[in-house]
C-alpha cells in the first residue's frame, strides 16, 4: 500500500507537557510535534518560537499564564519554516527577533513554504484562515544578538552558529541556568527535516558551536527536553549520526530512488520509530542529492514539488 502523504493521516491529538526548566524558564513539548518556550524577565517574557497558527499559540500562552501574567516584549524565531512562525500575531509582542537571513528567507519562499507545510501537516493548522498573513521579523542580526533580562536574572543571548536546518538558524542560550533553546538544528528522539538544510556544515562546525555552549539542558526542535550534559551530548550525537549516515548514503548512491532506498535502511534501525521519521525522508534525501551534485542553495519547496518528490521516492 501507498503510504499517506508526509503526515496527512497523522489526524491524532497529542499530549502537551508544560515543564519548568528553572525558576522563569518553560518549555512545552508534544511527544514530537514542535517544541516551544519562554524565559522570563524582570518585567516581561521573552517567547521563543510561535506555532503554526494564533488560534495553536494562544493555547500555549493559556497555559503559559497559569505560571506569570507579564507581557510579551520579545518573540524569538529560531527559523522561518511555516510551523515556527505563523503563530506569532498571538502573542502582541513588542519586537519579533529572528536571524537576517531568516528575514530574507521569509521574503524569498514564505509564501510556498506555508502551502507546502499546511499541506504536509495539516493538523498542526488549527484554525488557519486565523492567519493574517507572513510573519515578519521587526528586529534582525548577523552574529549576536543579547537580551538583558533584569532583576539578577542575566542575559539571554540569541547566537547564529552556522548554516545547518536552514541558512538562518539560531539557538537562545541562558549562561546562568545553562540552558539552551535549539530549535531545529538539535533534535531529542525525533527525526531530523533537513529539506532546507546544509547538511555537510550543519554536521560539522555548527554542530561543534552548539555543543560548545556546553548546555546542561536543551530543548531541540521536537521531542523530549535533553537534562544533564549526558543527555545533551547524546542529542548532539544523535543529530550528527543521523546527518553523517544520510551524506555517506547519498554519496554512494547513483540515483535518487537508490540514494533514498540506502539511506532509509541505515536509518531505520535506529530511528524510523521517532516521530516523522517516514515523513521528512523523501524530503531530506531529495535536498542532499541537490547539495552533493552541486545545487547550493535548496530548491523552493512548494505543494506540487512535495507531491512529486513524495510520489517518486515514498510511494
Amino acid at each position: 500500500m501507498a503510504k499517506p502523504f508526509a503526515s496527512s493521516a497523522d489526524l491524532g491529538e497529542k499530549q502537551q507537557t508544560l515543564e519548568v526548566l528553572a525558576e522563569g524558564v518553560y518549555a512545552l513539548t508534544a511527544e514530537g510535534d514542535p517544541n516551544i518556550g519562554a524565559v522570563e524577565g524582570e518585567d516581561f517574557l521573552v517567547c521563543f518560537e510561535a506555532l503554526a497558527t494564533p488560534v495553536a499559540a494562544r493555547e500555549w500562552l493559556a497555559r503559559l499564564r497559569e505560571h506569570t501574567a507579564k507581557p510579551v516584549r520579545y518573540l524569538v524565531l529560531s527559523h522561518y519554516h511555516a510551523v515556527r512562525v505563523l503563530g506569532a500575531s498571538a502573542f502582541g509582542a513588542e519586537v519579533i527577533v529572528a536571524h537576517e537571513k531568516t528575514r530574507e528567507l521569509i521574503a524569498e519562499r514564505g509564501e510556498q513554504d506555508w502551502a507546502s507545510e499546511y499541506g504536509r501537516m495539516p493538523r498542526l493548522f488549527k484554525e488557519p484562515g486565523s492567519i493574517p498573513g507572513l510573519t515578519w521579523p521587526t528586529a534582525t542580526f548577523s552574529e549576536r544578538f543579547t537580551i538583558d533580562l533584569g532583576g539578577g536574572r542575566g542575559d539571554l543571548v540569541l547566537e547564529y552558529c552556522g548554516r545547518g536546518h536552514t541558512e538562518g538558524d539560531l539557538v537562545a542560550w541562558l549562561p546562568q541556568q545553562k540552558i539552551m533553546f535549539a530549535g531545529d538544528l538539535v533534535e531529542s528522539q525525533a527525526a531530523l527535516y533537513t529539506g532546507d538544510a546544509f547538511h555537510r556544515d550543519w554536521s560539522t562546525g555548527t554542530l561543534d558551536r552548539v555543543a560548545a555552549f556546553g548546555a546542561e539542558t536543551l530543548v531541540g526542535g521536537r521531542g523530549a527536553v535533553a537534562r544533564g550534559k549526558e543527555a545533551v551530548e547524546a542529542a548532539i550525537a544523535q543529530t550528527r549520526d543521523f546527518l553523517d549516515v544520510m551524506i555517506r548514503e547519498v554519496s554512494g548512491a547513483s540515483t535518487l530512488k537508490e540514494a533514498f532506498e540506502r539511506t532509509h535502511a541505515a536509518l531505520a534501525p535506529a530511528y524510523g520509530r521517532w516521530p516523522i521519521f517516514e515523513h521528512c525522508l523523501p524530503f531530506d534525501v531529495s535536498r542532499l542529492w541537490d547539495e552533493l551534485h552541486g545545487i547550493e542553495r535548496p530548491v523552493i519547496w512548494t505543494a506540487e514539488r512535495d507531491r512529486d518528490v513524495w510520489a517518486a521516492l515514498q510511494s
